[in-house]
């Protein structure tokens, strides 16, 4: 099982993890965007009459958004074509472009400038495409990160381990000499496979369902108990 933060405490800051790299996940650790990304799923897919519900939208963030909305079809007997794919993307493009308001977690940029200072190299890895990141985030906050692996930049997206080898080969650091931070179940999978440490964020799930990560927290401004800053 892993730690809980609160109740272990005093253990974190006598063994705080000191990492070459520290790896984050965007959605639902730096940006609080996943209320918007499950309506924008929501609205796209209700006019073929695919229902899905928050739990079926968090529960696979982090995996392509390619791979997201062909499972979220067959899941209703739906074989999709090229073009449908493209045309529902695209109206789900639109409602989250309408809706999305930018809010950075609390703590979140104190946090990764603090790592930074430190001397830790950051990168940043996410399901969402490498255009939609750099409108997401702010200007600033895009470059503290050294590197930057998006959906596209993959072949194979989370729970798969190549986004974050991928990210530890830019770097040019080892797998085990990072650490993820991470808030869902495909993403701590896909961490935990590349050989790294994995802490999770319990903004988006329940921590029940975040069980595979070495570290549970409840909130981003908890990591510096974990990782020595």
């Amino acid at each position: 099982m892993p730690l809980s933060f609160s109740a272990k405490k005093q253990n974190y800051l006598k063994t705080a993890l000191l990492p070459k790299a520290v790896i984050f996940d965007m959605d639902g650790v730096i940006v609080d965007s996943m209320p918007y990304h499950f309506l924008a799923w929501y609205e796209a897919l209700r006019p073929y009459g695919v229902r899905v519900g928050c739990f079926d939208v968090y529960a696979k963030e982090g995996e392509r958004w390619a791979k997201s909305l062909k499972d979220f079809l067959k899941k209703e007997g739906i074989v999709p074509s090229r073009a449908l794919l493209s045309e529902i993307f695209a109206y789900r493009q639109k409602i989250f472009k309408k809706y999305f308001k930018r809010f950075i977690f609390k703590d979140a940029e104190q946090i990764l400038r603090a790592l930074k200072k430190k001397g830790y190299m950051l990168s940043l890895v996410t399901g969402t495409p490498d255009y939609e990141v750099k409108r997401i985030l702010y200007k600033r906050l895009y470059s503290i990160f050294d590197n930057i692996v998006a959906g596209n930049n993959v072949k194979k997206g989370k729970p798969h381990p190549e986004p974050y080898l991928k990210a530890a080969r830019m770097l040019r650091v080892k797998p085990k000499e990072c650490v993820v931070v991470e808030n869902a179940p495909y993403g701590i999978e896909s961490a935990k496979r590349a050989g790294m440490v994995c802490i999770a964020v319990s903004t988006s799930l329940p921590k029940e369902f975040l069980g595979k990560a070495d570290f549970i927290v409840d909130k981003i401004s908890e990591i510096p108990g974990i990782i020595r800053i």
